[in-house]
């Protein structure tokens, strides 16, 4: 039994939908992540998780007990915002025993369970200090320190790592996800970062306009994306848009491409077939096209040419004209490679997929 379960829960904000009929399970230790862009839902369905909003329909299960009605404060949970929520007026101790002191904790009970949620989040030591003499990244570990001295039975996240430079961020979510572990909590962590959700969680679900559209773990969702939504959100993908040639009881899809009219190999099942001369939209990561400068025979060989060499340190990215259709690969070092050079481009048939319409 799942320890946290969503079933078709749903959210409006007058005429607009920002939830709508997400379900999802939760396991007991997971982290589990929800990633999308911006006004995605993700942050709502997090808040209706914490009891802070509720739903217009559907239900939310905790360890095998409906919890859609409990207030947030009878569900025992631990949240961390993504502005950390700390009362300047209140110094470090104050701020990490405000859960406890709602809970009408004990003395000593409460003085050891802040000395050591601060001692885990690498402050000891800190209890007098002010709020506004801490870094960002201080502030951010009291709010994860106060959300754990409570030992939640769920720990909620909401882009608590935005706010944080860059080389920071890196350091703090390794530090993060450490802890979460060391702990033995179950998390749910809600970001826009990609890179973020796919270091720090177990499975992902992807949400775009409200609706939830895959989930599962971080290489399974940048490798066999379900559909073009979740394609274009989760890093790049070259989009080619085709119609279908070959018949249905063969293995061997065959396409032809609107731009450019190649001829493309895939491999394919019988579920993933549209009908035959309908659009369909293949995918194919920049890493997996193969460039090379000289003439090449065989399946998804395409002559092309070089419109843009893009360097970004380790890696560059070559744009190429294959008469029309655009494409680019993703190389380490374009040796041998120059703007308008002539060039073969090669999709590898098993690193392409056929997405559904969405």
């Amino acid at each position: 039994m799942p320890l946290l379960s969503l079933q078709n829960i749903s959210r409006n904000f007058g005429s607009t939908r920002a939830v709508a009929d997400v379900s999802l399970e939760v396991e007991r230790g997971e982290f589990f992540g929800l990633l999308g862009p911006s006004g995605c839902g993700k942050t709502t369905t997090l808040r209706m998780i914490a009891g802070l909003e509720k739903p217009d329909s559907g239900s939310i299960h905790f360890d095998g007990k409906e919890i859609t009605d409990l207030p947030p404060e009878r569900r025992g949970f631990g949240m961390v915002f993504q502005n950390y929520a700390l009362f300047p007026h209140l110094n470090v101790f104050e701020n990490v025993a405000f859960g406890l002191r709602a809970r009408h904790a004990a003395k000593e009970q409460m003085n050891e369970r802040v000395r050591s949620a601060l001692e885990l989040v690498q402050l000891p030591g800190y209890e007098k200090r002010a709020i506004d003499e801490l870094s960002g990244g201080q502030q951010q570990r009291v709010a994860i320190a106060r959300a754990i001295a409570i030992e939640p039975a769920l720990l909620l996240f909401d882009e608590p790592l935005s706010n944080l430079d860059v080389s920071l961020r890196e350091e703090t979510r390794g530090e993060l996800r450490e802890l979460v572990t060391r702990l033995g909590l179950t998390a749910v962590y809600v970001t826009h970062d990609q890179e973020e959700a796919f270091a720090l969680c177990d499975r992902i679900s992807v949400m775009v306009g409200g609706k939830l559209m895959q989930t599962g773990k971080p290489r399974e969702l940048y490798e066999q994306p379900a559909d073009i939504a979740v394609a274009r959100f989760l890093g790049r993908n070259n989009l080619i848009r085709a119609v279908r040639l070959s018949s249905s009881k063969t293995n061997d899809g065959e396409f032809q491409t609107l731009e450019g009219g190649h001829t493309l190999h895939m491999p394919v099942t019988r579920d993933d077939l549209a009908p035959l001369n309908k659009p369909v939209v293949l995918a194919i990561r920049p890493e997996h096209v193969q460039l090379s400068t000289n003439d090449h025979e065989g399946q998804n060989a395409l002559r092309g040419s070089v419109r843009e060499i893009v360097f970004a340190g380790a890696t560059s990215t070559v744009r190429v004209d294959a008469n029309g259709l655009l494409l680019e690969a993703l190389v380490l070092q374009p040796d041998g490679l120059r703007v308008d050079q002539e060039c073969t481009v090669v999709l590898r048939p098993d690193r392409m997929r056929l997405l559904k319409q969405g």
